[in-house]
């Protein structure tokens, strides 16, 4: 059975305090730090790169899940790796062979994820399954924080989830108190927020709020 993994965004956090932003978010009761990584190609921003965290690793023992949307995602993989990430979660759509890529993620160490844009289906992560540690359905398209969460995308979470019900499962976009139901009813067990856990007037009861919907969603609860 898998378990609820909340993952709060720093692209929502100070970036003047980078580390100490992590600090708090883990000290808040997540379980991961999800870290938006754009190149201004594959979307139309700019935001941080492999050294910022290798900056940031020393300064956190909390898990980096770097969150790639880039062109080319396999020239970054070795720099991600020195730099400490322990997550490396490419966009299918950037990549021509997301089998190697998996592989070479695997053996740098890293944990491999693939994501899905809103318009790409379900089905075209199926054979890369049985290989990932997750797979990330985006409900808002990749580029900028602060979109509406599209509840359309939860079909795919639901497929993924009745073929692989022990893989985790991330959503990210639009993610709130709001609508965490229904993204846990769909089989997402990864939640990423960022606004709506950073701007909260107690962050930490957002993320314990999440933790709890997503785990009483799971079948045995």
């Amino acid at each position: 059975m898998v378990t609820a993994k909340i993952a709060p965004s720093l692209l929502s956090s100070d970036f003047a305090r980078l580390a100490d932003e992590c600090e708090r978010m883990l000290g808040l009761g997540a379980d991961y730090l999800h870290m938006d990584v754009m190149d201004g190609h594959f979307v139309p921003n700019l935001t941080l790169g492999a050294p910022i965290i290798k900056c940031l690793r020393p300064h956190t023992k909390g898990f980096l899940d770097c969150h790639l949307m880039v062109s080319n995602p396999e020239q970054w993989v070795d720099d991600f790796a020195d730099a400490g990430a322990d997550l490396f979660c490419f966009h299918y759509e950037a990549t021509k062979d997301a089998a190697a890529l998996i592989d070479r993620i695997h053996a740098k160490g890293m944990k491999a994820g693939m994501a899905i844009k809103p318009n790409t289906p379900a089905d075209v992560a199926f054979e890369f399954c049985s290989k990932l540690d997750q797979v990330l359905v985006m409900t808002v398209e990749p580029g900028f924080g602060g979109q509406a969460f599209m509840p359309d995308c939860m079909q795919k979470v639901r497929e993924l989830r009745k073929r692989f019900p022990d893989l985790d499962i991330e959503v990210d976009g639009g993610l709130d108190p709001e609508n965490i139901q229904v993204a846990a009813e769909a089989g997402a067990n990864v939640i990423v927020a960022g606004s709506s856990i950073f701007k909260a007037k107690s962050p930490g009861d957002v993320i314990s709020l999440f933790r709890k919907v997503v785990n009483a969603a799971q079948p045995s609860a």
